[in-house]
């Protein structure tokens, strides 16, 4: 990453971002991430259900979801999506506290961009914030 793209403030970085998360510590901590920077929204979603209907509405910049969610997996989330991602470069990262598995694969074949294991930690999952939202304001990717 080059030094000044890594330098820029947090307050240097807009967009909306998605959280599909049931968990409300999960939650609070990604929005604990979300408040270090004061130019991005946060919507959130408690079901899979509603943060599909949510992302395909709104159109975030970021949809971060949990792969363990209490109606659909996080890999049906990501097949209701994939149309969104593939044509519209939706960016989906997705939070699990299980190892690496086979969901995560499919996901990430079917276009998630990004896995991050819990629990997250806050300076990890703000790099990741800044650099895929560097994507959106036309940075180069990571």
């Amino acid at each position: 990453m080059p030094e000044a793209e890594a330098a820029m403030p947090f307050d240097a970085f807009e967009g909306l971002v998605l959280c599909i998360e049931d968990d409300p510590v999960g939650m609070a901590m990604v929005e604990a991430i979300v408040a270090d920077f004061p130019q991005v929204r946060l919507l959130k979603a408690g079901s899979g259900r509603e943060g599909v209907r949510l992302a395909l509405a709104e159109r975030p910049d970021l949809v971060l979801l949990d792969m363990r969610l209490p109606d659909i997996s996080g890999l049906d989330v990501v097949r209701a999506l994939s149309a969104a991602i593939a044509e519209q470069g939706l960016r989906v990262v997705l939070l699990t506290a299980d190892t690496f598995s086979i969901e995560v694969v499919k996901a990430m074949s079917l276009g998630a961009r990004e896995y991050w294991p819990k629990p997250l930690t806050h300076a990890k999952a703000a790099e990741g914030m800044q650099r895929l939202l560097a994507l959106r304001e036309g940075g180069s990717p990571a």
